[in-house]
């Protein structure tokens, strides 16, 4: 068993961006009206320096300064802090200093140059990370189409009890629903399983998720309540429905450029985050006024 205090988490956690100023500085105060902004939104978490945040491409500095911005909501939305760095040590200073700073868990993705090659291998890194902040709840974010590691998590969870005391989970960002469902039912659904994809949330649902991390909760909050609702009381052809609708923007987005169309879109809803850093490419005035008459068309200016 888990030996830190842990409930498991309902409802949605967004994955918030890593606002800059024009010089590419982190801009600090956008994120107190991202705060604002989720907590009106009804989202309950934020996860952040995670692949939305940017965090691989942040200095371990710079995502300490990041962390503790968003300390500042810490009572009034659960703060997820990702630690996970190719540099273990990196990933321990980072894990401490979450600790530190009052958040309410840690995260931590495999390292994704020298790669562990076994499920015994990734939780030995995992428990080095974890070991650093043994006071809070330790998931695992499982990202295997950027990190390259795509062990099995069924087989994962076993090695991961047993080697981490604070071990309490997953960050399952892969489309493997039937990896996710086994994972879900481990020893009585005992762990707190958040599913990652922001596209599939009614089948994460449906597959024993009852929490969800995501970068598009950031600004579309609203065309998912609807999905959860449906679930909730057992009608499948509205959550299907719904799910649709969100997927007619998720689609949009994907097509116009990614991180940085979703970015636009924050700006768009209202909070502008700046520039994305290379190797991602910001968009062009023409490319994002294009993003803003397709995303008029999919209905993401409409509910």
């Amino acid at each position: 068993m888990a030996g830190v205090a842990h409930n498991r988490f309902q409802g949605l956690v967004a994955a918030p961006f890593t606002p800059f100023h024009a010089d590419g500085t982190i801009h600090e105060e956008a994120i107190d009206r991202q705060i604002e902004r989720l907590i009106a939104d009804g989202v309950g978490g934020a996860f952040v320096c995670g692949t939305t945040g940017e965090g691989p491409s942040l200095t371990t500095a710079e995502r300490m300064q990041v962390a503790s911005r968003w300390a500042k909501a810490r009572r009034r939305l659960k703060l997820f802090v990702h630690v996970g760095h190719s540099s273990a040590a990196d990933a321990r200073a980072l894990a401490a200093h979450a600790q530190s700073i009052g958040a309410d868990a840690i995260a931590c993705l495999a390292p994704f140059f020298f790669k562990p090659r076994t499920v015994g291998e990734l939780a030995a890194f995992c428990r080095h990370v974890a070991s650093a902040a043994p006071d809070l709840p330790f998931y695992y974010y499982h990202i295997p189409s950027l990190t390259g590691v795509s062990l099995a998590m069924r087989d994962f969870l076993p090695e991961a009890v047993r080697a981490i005391p604070s071990f309490v989970g997953i960050k399952f960002t892969f489309e493997d629903v039937a990896d996710f469902a086994a994972c879900a039912a481990f020893e009585g659904g005992r762990l707190d399983m958040l599913f990652g994809r922001d596209e599939l949330l009614y089948d994460g649902l449906a597959a024993g998720a009852t929490g969800a991390v995501g970068s598009t909760y950031n600004y579309m909050a609203r065309f998912y309540r609807p999905i959860i609702e449906a679930w909730e009381r057992g009608d499948e052809a509205s959550g299907r429905e719904a799910q649709a609708r969100a997927n007619r923007i998720i689609d949009t987005m994907n097509r116009h450029g990614g991180m940085a169309a979703g970015k636009r879109m924050m700006a768009l809803a209202g909070i502008e985050c700046g520039p994305v850093r290379p190797p991602l490419v910001e968009l062009s005035t023409a490319a994002a006024e294009g993003l803003r008459t397709d995303l008029a068309a999919a209905g993401f200016f409409a509910v």
